[in-house]
């Protein structure tokens, strides 16, 4: 190959720098305007969204947001942060184990189970969530957080179930077999042999589920009902700005506030996400 035909073959289509340019407006357009708008009075915000406040920037408007018992998003960081971790962590029991006997059973029906479990992303969450209600009333879980922390770990089961499944079919069976010649059964095989070699897994997973619930509106909006008080980040800006959608002085801080903590953590943890996806095709 010659070092034009090199050049020529790095060189992106007209085409694909079109749609990753569009790309790239449609997810930075959204933040920018939410970025400058959270730090301009109402007036600045309607007459020119798009411009940066060179007259200065005003944390006012970002403290009368910290501050204001109607608004404070804050304090909803606390129950929201418990949900994550809650969650996170009964998934990674759950899927983990099953996902080895899935990756690790030669047997067809165990292997339609993975189809099972897949089948499950292809639902869409809303059309599930009035059969799920009646089941919650009907176990007395109505209208409770531990109801919201199963239905949440229920729904992230089927992509965590199928990222470990992938990653553990990678590693080789014979440190299984090492594993029971020491007498490891299989739950201690796992636990102690075979979890701590998918750490790229757990981070990738760990990673999508906490940005998936921090982000969820339907599901706390819905099974846990506002004369609960209970607030995730997402249903306590719903409460607080709902009434005074107009004022843009109190709806751009309080998104910031809302989005700001999932932003950094999406752009500090974006090389593990990408990394845990691509670490089973690599290694297989």
């Amino acid at each position: 190959m010659t070092p034009n035909s090199r050049a020529g073959a790095r060189r992106p289509s007209p085409v694909r720098a079109a749609l990753l340019t569009l790309l790239f407006a449609v997810m930075t357009v959204p933040v920018y305007l939410l970025l400058v708008n959270s730090f301009k009075s109402q007036q600045d915000i309607q007459n020119s969204p798009f411009s940066l406040p060179f007259d200065g920037i005003s944390l006012d408007y970002l403290a009368a947001a910290v501050q204001s018992p109607q608004y404070n998003v804050l304090k909803s960081y606390g129950f929201t942060l418990v949900l994550v971790v809650a969650v996170d962590v009964l998934c990674i029991l759950f899927a983990g184990p099953a996902a080895y006997v899935i990756a690790r059973s030669l047997k067809r029906r165990t292997q339609f189970l993975l189809l099972f479990f897949l089948a499950g992303t292809f639902i869409p969450a809303s059309a599930l969530i009035v059969p799920l209600i009646y089941v919650l009333r009907a176990i007395g879980l109505g209208n409770t957080v531990t109801g919201l922390i199963l239905h949440d770990v229920a729904m992230t089961l089927p992509v965590s179930i199928f990222l470990f499944v992938g990653f553990i079919r990678t590693v080789p069976r014979d440190i299984d077999h090492a594993a029971a010649i020491d007498g490891a059964g299989r739950l201690r095989t796992y636990w102690q042999v075979i979890f701590p070699l998918t750490r790229p897994a757990v981070i990738t997973v760990l990673i999508l589920n906490s940005i998936g619930i921090w982000n969820d509106f339907i599901s706390p909006q819905i099974l846990l009902s506002p004369g609960s008080g209970t607030y995730t980040v997402t249903t306590a800006i719903y409460a607080g700005i709902s009434q005074y959608s107009t004022d843009m002085t109190k709806v751009f801080p309080n998104l910031l506030l809302a989005v700001a903590p999932v932003i950094i953590f999406f752009v500090y943890m974006q090389r593990h996400i990408i990394s845990g996806l691509t670490v089973g095709a690599l290694k297989g």
